[in-house]
């Protein structure tokens, strides 16, 4: 008899898959929360895989800052429209428009935890009573706290001492009303796993993955591109960089790397010498040591 071995990236594939089948499975209404960034593309394409020949059993749910790369948007509409899938957008502009959030000022105001209260109202307004999320445990300390099941309480909030245990892969999704779950389908995926899938399935991205000259300049030992949301200081010099994107946010926040690479085994090869977390550039998680954390336990991804 032929022994059936799985590679590790077919392992991680079939738990995801799992973990999305099972949340189509245990809840009315779930959302896949999806920012146009590679994790959420990888878990938008692994849906699709787990519900084919049918139509993904649930939209695809986007929190627009009005800060995003003009590529992220263009990408997202493309992208839904590649896969069929419906596409749910929520506006933190129209958040600030209502009064719901008051827009931060100051010379590093960012949009970024704006996003948790449209996120919290858009899932109130769509009565989504679980949002699917391309966490991963190793991106963060904080992320590194949750279950592929987050629970969340009736306020939106999560409270990391209070997870439900998961032996054997066995996903407790009992609620009150008004409470929702996050749920994570990566978790045990790493940023090289994500690369190497993407390289196997040849998955599309948004063209900011790759290297290419842009005109950009240093802020706080962050490579910020510059767009119409990053405009240079007094004594900051506007420098052309070949740079790429390992994570991707706001174009206020996220910081870029100094890259050659223009092709999935180039970026794999730096991922693989990489001695700093992808999210160690991101600015907004440079604000305390506990600035994920704290978002997320007010509602935040």
């Amino acid at each position: 008899m032929s022994n059936y071995n799985l590679s590790h990236l077919k392992q991680l594939e079939a738990e995801a898959i799992y973990v999305l089948r099972e949340t189509a499975a245990q809840f009315e209404n779930p959302g896949l929360l999806f920012s146009g960034g590679k994790d959420s593309i990888v878990m938008a394409h692994l849906a699709y895989k787990a519900f084919h020949p049918a139509r993904i059993p649930f939209p695809l749910v986007h929190v627009d800052t009005g800060h995003n790369f003009p590529e992220t948007i263009e990408f997202r509409d493309f992208y839904a429209d590649k896969i069929g899938a419906r596409l749910v957008i929520g506006s933190v502009q129209k958040s600030i428009d209502e009064g719901r959030v008051q827009e931060e000022t100051g010379p590093d105001a960012s949009r970024n935890a704006l996003q948790t209260i449209t996120l919290l109202d858009t899932i109130e307004e769509h009565n989504f009573d679980a949002c699917l999320g391309g966490g991963r445990r190793d991106e963060e300390k904080a992320r590194a706290k949750e279950r592929f099941f987050s629970h969340r309480d009736d306020f939106g909030q999560w409270d990391p001492k209070n997870q439900r245990p998961e032996l054997w892969n066995l996903f407790n999704g009992r609620k009150q009303q008004g409470e929702h779950f996050r749920v994570f389908p990566l978790s045990n995926w790493t940023e090289m796993d994500i690369w190497q899938y993407i390289k196997a399935e040849n998955i599309d991205l948004p063209s900011l993955y790759f290297a290419a000259e842009r005109e950009c300049i240093t802020r706080n030992g962050t490579i910020l591109a510059i767009s119409e949301f990053v405009s240079p200081r007094e004594g900051e010099v506007v420098e052309k960089k070949s740079i790429r994107f390992r994570t991707m946010g706001d174009a206020t926040i996220t910081g870029a790397v100094e890259s050659t690479a223009t092709e999935f085994d180039g970026i794999i090869e730096e991922v693989a010498a990489a001695r700093q977390t992808e999210r160690g550039n991101r600015a907004d998680d440079k604000r305390s040591e506990t600035s994920m954390e704290d978002r997320k336990k007010e509602g935040y991804f």
